[in-house]
């Protein structure tokens, strides 16, 4: 089959591959394993888990120190490595972010089939981000005004909610709960990165008495049947 050969391929590139590079010197090895990470890095779509990095330097080496110095020699350029979603990702750096846009604008949304999401369905991720696993029934009591089916598929579309464990309410409804597509494109490393509920409130940015008395835009609403219907087929892989 083509999985298990491709896996047996995978194999036996890396017993081919001399990740200890015991005949260099120190700083030499240092620097190899350096441009090794960064290479892999650069090459990888998606962040690049520890696991995924160890596999090309030696067992002696500390992934972290050289995620740092790699990061030392970036400080001049307009990218940096970033800890997104787990592992690492090259990112250009925010200062560059009118630059990339006015260039690329649309051509690269449409690149990674991304569209801005209306304040509805960001409020709706914010709610599920901060209280996951969560119901659609939930959600509408949270806001006081029906969730639809509809925004809930718009958030899985984009691939930044899939269904979590079944609620243990009556009729076992599905949960929903963020995804490492999420994290990766909100910048956050793990769900602890989220910022301070208290903090948000306390910043002006978000009140959870509004949220609570249902002070939302409009848009949540909609056609939808019970909390129950089978999830539509998006997952998410353990490690992209």
């Amino acid at each position: 089959m083509a999985e298990p050969s491709a896996r047996r391929k995978q194999s036996d590139q890396l017993a081919l591959l001399d990740t200890e590079l015991e005949n260099l010197p120190p700083e030499l090895r240092w620097r190899e394993w350096m441009g090794r990470v960064e290479a892999v890095i650069f090459a990888a779509s998606e962040p690049v888990t520890r696991s995924v990095l160890a596999r090309v330097v030696g067992a002696s080496c500390n992934i972290d120190l050289l995620i740092d110095d790699i990061r030392d020699e970036l400080r001049g350029r307009p990218y940096e490595l970033v800890a997104v979603a787990g592992g690492w990702q090259h990112r250009t750096k925010k200062a560059f972010a009118d630059v990339v846009r006015t260039a690329l604008g649309g051509a690269q949304q449409g690149s990674q089939g991304q569209k801005d999401l209306s304040q509805a369905e960001a409020l709706v991720l914010m709610c599920i981000a901060y209280f996951q696993p969560i119901t659609r029934g939930e959600l509408s009591s949270f806001f006081g005004k029906e969730v639809s089916r509809d925004l809930i598929g718009t958030l899985r579309s984009q691939d930044f909610i899939a269904s979590g464990p079944r609620s243990p309410q009556p009729g076992a409804p599905y949960t929903y709960v963020t995804t490492k597509t999420f994290l990766s494109q909100f910048g956050f490393d793990t769900l602890r990165d989220l910022p301070d509920f208290e903090a948000l409130e306390d910043a002006g940015l978000l009140s959870k008495a509004k949220l609570l008395a249902g002070d939302i835009p409009a848009g949540l609403s909609g056609a939808s049947d019970g909390d129950d219907e089978e999830p539509m087929d998006v997952s998410l892989d353990d490690e992209r």
